[in-house]
């Protein structure tokens, strides 16, 4: 007879990672199932994490280890694999692999999200080393030097703002010639002293040996080309949840996140979401993992009216 899951969590970030933790010290019968090699999501990536309570300078590496090892001596059991498709209507829910067809009673989605990428050379070449998506993870690594932002929406401005405080000047690189943020946070970054705006301008590649020393520009509008010296750019030109698996079977805000709040219940009942794949105010390692927490108490909470 087919196993019947508590609980499948797909994604082994700080999100699912959490969630298979929590999962194991309730009880709870669960199944991990990522499409990676390496455990942790996004975090791997990065070259040194400053703001994870308690573990300051980690290496992002590092810590997706250290929370992979907590979760194996819990138990957990993981499945390399890659979903499919996910049938989440009635108390038992399918999710299908490349490999295999798994029934559970519930699923917690922790699959993140990806930032959306300039792709222009230099990028993944210098990614950790200069180039980053993060202004508040990586930003103290920064202090007094000159750095740029790529973008014009509220990210790229709350960014720039950011980063004003501790770096010695902030060129701010907006393809077109007004900016898409909030009127009060426009007027905040143009207020700030060390902040220059780089209007109609691209990026078109970005420069370096061993880490970020200088993006070549074109201005969309003259045609004229430059050079501009920097130690780092944050790249903020948007981030895509990976949310393809829930499309038309659970609720969706307009750029593709599940709304669920910090419970992470969503619109199905049974059906979960944790980390960067759903709605929130700040997508860090730290409220991933609290996520995947509360994920495991919404799922024990329905496991309760399923045998009522």
């Amino acid at each position: 007879m087919e196993e019947l899951y508590d609980v499948i969590i797909i994604g082994s970030g700080p999100a699912g990672l959490a969630a298979a933790i929590y999962a194991k010290r309730a009880k709870l019968e669960s199944l991990v199932i990522e499409a990676n090699y390496v455990s942790g999501g996004q975090v791997i990536t990065t070259y040194e994490v400053d703001n994870y309570p308690g573990l300051p300078g980690i290496s992002g590496m590092d810590l997706g280890t250290t929370l992979r090892d907590h979760a194996e001596k819990m138990g957990a059991v993981f499945v390399r694999d890659r979903v499919k498709e996910l049938e989440l209507s009635g108390p038992v829910k399918i999710v299908r692999t490349r490999k295999k067809e798994y029934h559970t009673k519930t699923v917690i989605l922790a699959t993140g999200a990806q930032h959306r990428m300039l792709g222009v050379p230099g990028e993944k070449e210098l990614s950790g080393m200069g180039v980053s998506y993060c202004a508040t993870c990586d930003g103290a690594f920064f202090k007094g030097k000159t750095v740029a932002v790529v973008g014009g929406g509220d990210v790229a401005v709350e960014d720039a703002i950011f980063l004003a405080r501790t770096c010695e000047k902030v060129y701010l690189i907006h393809r077109r010639d007004t900016l898409r943020a909030a009127a009060v946070l426009s007027d905040r970054l143009l207020s700030l002293p060390n902040v220059e705006v780089i209007w109609d301008t691209v990026v078109d590649a970005i420069e370096g040996e061993n880490c970020v020393e200088a993006l070549k520009l074109t201005n969309k509008k003259t045609g004229e080309s430059g050079e501009l010296e920097v130690q780092g750019v944050f790249l903020a030109v948007g981030i895509t949840p990976n949310s393809a698996l829930a499309e038309g079977k659970a609720k969706m805000d307009e750029a593709g996140y599940l709304v669920a709040g910090e419970d992470g219940v969503t619109s199905v009942p049974g059906f979960f979401a944790a980390g960067d794949v759903r709605t929130k105010q700040l997508r860090q390692i730290i409220t991933a993992a609290s996520d995947g927490a509360n994920c495991i108490t919404s799922v024990e909470k329905y496991l309760v009216t399923l045998s009522a």
